[in-house]
Formats: structure tokens, sequence, C-alpha cells
């Protein structure tokens, strides 16, 4: 089998009658699981997906590429279902990438550099429109209230200003403007309805929920917002290009046509749900994970821990936290709102970190054995200097992890990395210590954003982790002694796939809702509690960590001055 594509088989035996299929378009590939009623995963699939980066801060895909693996994925799962009658619904989640077609549906090039129209989607972590982000954020508005007070590069307001801007062909071309989930969607059903969870998080339409007195705004978009950013022209069409129907998350926007069910090797009609972001799909997983008998699923921390990080927190009622996108009414499950925090770069930070360094054989992703080797590498140290842990080894050594900007709390997509400690020693050792003051970087940047939230009026209950980087036990242990609290993950791994597969067993109909379908296949979970005797250290650290912060402030400031 090539590298490209990978199947596991998880369970043998008799499964249970209803079957669901959950779809994930991460950043580098596609995943597809067949998932039973009690949320076990039978099969899963991965296909690696093409990342073009022609120039820096541009990140771009091909949707075509993308619908052509989750078909891959989808058939293989699902393969030795002999009766395909059984698999009740399907869900897809991905990236809040944007995605350009014509009206006829054709890619329409989102790439300057090559034109080419296979590369249609402006990836979620592409910063091009930083600075049409700034010159939104420049224009207050009681929109910006619900995106933490300003929007992010990341999101596609300003992405479809910087294309209006800067490719007037492509603006002019585009008959629909999607995000990557319900492009999805539009591909198995035919169906142009937006789901609820693009739209609000990342586009700036308002939920029905959102809002109280002289702050409430009833559901849709915001013409006048719309007009004092110059994209006006979106509201002059009634919004055909970006959205006139909405379903709630797990809400059926369709069934499978007759050739996506073909492609897929499915039934005609099999339920589709209205789609989610990928991180917020493992939110609902997160949120569900380990429930006991009336717990609620509000003030559980979510930590989606991939490519970036998403921490992603429902509540009650709605919180408003300066630097933390939402509160989001709606989004993830009725009647709750949504505050997404996150790290713009973290799974790409610690390879980065492994790639730059001679000892780095390339990255994590050429080589799956370099974390252990690291990790073997820090016990070693640790007894080599009698350490009673292997976090003490990076003392003297501090990283700020910013390397892609600052989503949370400080909205600051300029800042920058740091590094304080280096040396000239290039063994696999330094490596190994860049690697653990990495990983503790990351663990303070989400204890700063608890903090942010816990004093905006959150009450976190719990912490709750998944991802790609929760493979390291180093990883998730960090983080409970970083942040001085138990730390959950989910036993039922993988937890993106399972809340693609939560909606597709809402939209099946098989429950009463997305909550009890949730509730129902959320599984166990295993502790990871703080280890007391390191919380001095992890506190200093902390400190070090915000004065690094303040200090790169400092220096930009002392730098704005003209040179000559």
């Amino acid at each position: 089998m090539s590298t490209a594509a990978r199947t596991t088989n998880k369970m043998s035996g008799k499964v249970d009658e209803d079957l669901y299929v959950g779809v994930d378009v991460g950043s580098g590939s596609v995943r597809a699981a067949l998932v039973d009623g009690r949320g076990r995963a039978i099969h899963t699939h991965t296909h690696t997906i093409t990342i073009a980066n022609p120039q820096q801060d541009y990140y771009e895909q091909d949707s075509e590429e993308i619908w052509q693996a989750v078909c891959v994925c989808v058939k293989a799962v699902t393969k030795e279902v002999e009766d395909k009658s059984k698999i009740r619904g399907i869900g897809f989640d991905a990236t809040c990438s944007l995605v350009v077609v014509a009206p006829d549906f054709t890619p329409v090039s989102v790439s300057p550099s090559t034109g080419e129209d296979r590369f249609n989607i402006i990836m979620w972590m592409d910063h091009r429109a930083s600075g049409e982000a700034d010159f939104i954020n420049s224009h207050p508005h009681k929109v910006l209230s619900f995106v933490g007070g300003k929007v992010s590069p990341e999101m596609q307001t300003p992405k479809l200003l910087w294309l209006k801007k800067h490719m007037t062909s492509t603006w002019v071309k585009a008959g629909h403007f999607f995000d990557l989930p319900d492009y999805l969607t539009f591909k198995a059903t035919g169906s142009t309805s937006r789901s609820l969870c693009s739209l609000t998080c990342k586009w700036t339409y308002l939920s029905e929920q959102v809002g109280t007195g002289d702050e409430s705004q009833s559901e849709g978009w915001d013409e006048e917002f719309f007009r004092l950013i110059g994209l006006e022209d979106l509201a002059e069409e009634n919004w055909v290009r970006i959205g006139q129907e909405v379903r709630a998350p797990g809400e059926r926007c369709g069934g499978l046509t007759h050739t996506a069910a073909h492609m897929m090797g499915l039934c005609t009609h099999t339920p589709v749900a209205a789609s989610f972001i990928d991180a917020h799909a493992g939110c609902l997983a997160l949120a569900a994970a380990g429930l006991t008998d009336g717990q609620v699923l509000t003030g559980r921390l979510g930590l989606i821990c991939g490519t970036s990080t998403c921490h992603m927190a429902l509540s009650p009622g709605p919180i408003e936290v300066p630097g933390v996108w939402g509160p989001y009414g709606g989004a993830v499950l009725p009647s709750t709102y949504l505050a997404e925090g996150g790290i713009s770069a973290s799974g790409a930070l610690v390879d980065h970190i492994i790639r730059g360094h001679p000892c780095g054989g390339g990255g994590g992703g050429s080589d799956g054995n370099i974390y252990k080797r690291l990790e073997e590498c820090l016990e070693e140290e640790a007894r080599r200097e009698k350490l009673s842990s292997p976090s003490l080894l990076t003392r003297h050594l501090h990283v700020y992890p910013d390397f892609h900007g600052n989503r949370s709390p400080l909205a600051d997509s300029h800042m920058t990395g740091m590094v304080c400690g280096l040396n000239l020693d290039l063994s696999e050792r330094s490596l190994a210590l860049t690697y653990l003051a990495t990983l503790q970087a990351l663990a303070y940047g989400t204890r700063q954003i608890m903090a942010h939230m816990t004093r905006a009026g959150h009450a976190l209950t719990s912490v709750l982790m998944c991802g790609g980087l929760c493979a390291s036990d180093l990883y998730v242990q960090t983080h409970a002694d970083a942040l001085g609290m138990e730390v959950l993950t989910p036993q039922q791994q993988p937890s993106v796939l399972l809340g693609a597969a939560m909606l597709g067993a809402a939209a099946s109909g098989r429950h009463a809702s997305l909550e009890a379908a949730a509730r129902a296949m959320g599984g166990p979970v295993r502790r990871w509690p703080p280890r007391p005797e390191v919380k001095a250290f992890h506190d200093k650290k902390y400190q070090v960590f915000l004065e690094m912060q303040q200090h790169q402030k400092r220096c930009r400031e002392a730098m704005k001055a003209p040179l000559n």
C-alpha cells in the first residue's frame, strides 16, 4: 500500500446494526471512519492531500482532489458492509478553508502566482489577508464583538476582501464561496445550504441567539457591516454567493445524490448532515466523552490538537472574552454558546522545530519514530542529571511559540516566535531539549487562554484533549502539569472523526437530537492528573513565557519609528 493511503480495522465480529460514516478533512489528509452506534470506530482510512505553498503565507488546495480523496476513504471503510442500508447517515467536517467555484461549480483559481484553476481553496492557515484583517478591525462594528473583538486573517471576510482587491478576475468569475465543510455537503447532496457552524464562526453570520439588550441581533447577515468593509456587492446580490439557506449542525441537509453514492459505494439518499468545522466536531466528541449521568456538556474545555490547536468551551449563556472568538450561539449545539480560542501553529510548530535541526531527519512526517527517540533521550538525560522529572531539563531554555502569529488571547497575527537559551550544541540532546521546551510553551499558551476565559466568566470544570499531538504521552502530561489541572483523553479516538459520525447519527433520525447522539456515542476517558512535584517549576516558566511575550511587544514598539 502506498504511503498516501492507509486503512485500519479496529474491530472484528458482530457490530451494532446502526452504522455511521464520519469524514474529516484536515490540513494534510482526508480521513473517514465507519462508526457503530456506541461510538466505536470499526474501520478508518486516511489519504494524503496536496498543500501548495507558492510563497510565504500563501497556502492553497484543490477542491476536486479533496473530493476524490473523500470518496476513496468512504469506499474503503464501508467496503466490508454487505448491506449498505445499515449505514444510516454520514457527517462531514473540514478545515475552515475558503473554496471558490464558478456558477457551474467548476474551480476558480485563487493562486496569483500560478493562475492554475486547480488551486481554488485558500486554506485556513493562509495569512495573505493580514492587511485586510487589520483594515476590517480598524472599523469598529458590533459584529466584531462576536469574534473576540477582531477578525483573524484565518477567517473568511478578510480572504473575500483580499480576492476582491487583488484577484478581480476571480472575484468576478466566482459564483459561490463555500467554507470547505459546506462544499463537501454540496458535493454529496447538491444542496448549497450552509451550516450555522461555519457561517457564525468564520463568516460573521449572526445566529438568532447572539446578544442581549441593546446589542441583540436577529439572525442573518449584517448588511451594514458588509457595506462598511467594502463587500457591499455580496449584500446587493442577496447573499447568493455566500449562503441564503442555513441549517443547524446535524440537521439533515439532503441525501446522497446518485453520483456521490456511486463514487462512495453507498446507497442513494443516505442521509447527510449539515457539517462542522473540524475542531467543532472534536469539541462535540470531547464534550460528550466520559460523561456521567446528569453531567452537562458545558464548562468542559476541549483542546483539538493538530496543525493548530483549538480551545473550545460551551456555556449556557453568552460570555464575551477579548481575543477569544465568540460567543457563537448554536454553532455546536442549540441553546449553548461556543467560545473558541486557539494557537495558530502547534503540530506545525513541533514539526518546524524538528525539521530545522540537523538531527531532525526531515521532521516527524518523514520519520514517525523521531518523537519516541527524543522522549527516550529526555528520560536518559534526566537520569544522568539525577533529576526527578525530565520537565526540569529546560530550566534555562525557553520557547515563545507564536511562530505563526497569536490567535488567542492577543489576536495579533504579527507576533512571532522566540527562543532564549541557545548554544552551539547540535546534538540530538539539544533537539530533545528544544522539543520539550516547545511542548511546554504550547501548554503555557493554553494556560494563558484559560486564564482569560476564566476571568471573563467561564467556569471551566475539566480539560479534554484529542488530536495527533496527543499520541505523545509527554505532550498530554506536560499540559496537565503546566495547567495544574487533570486532563482527560478519550479512549475512543479519533475524536474529530467521531464528532463527524455523531452528525450522521443525528441526521439519520435514530436519535432525538445531536446532543442525544453525542451522549450515546461519547465513550470512556483516560485521566492524567497533574504532578505536584513540578508545579513550582511550571509556575516559574509560565512567568518567563509572559515576560517574553511582553518583551517582544516592547521590541516591536521600539522599532516602529522610521530608521532614516
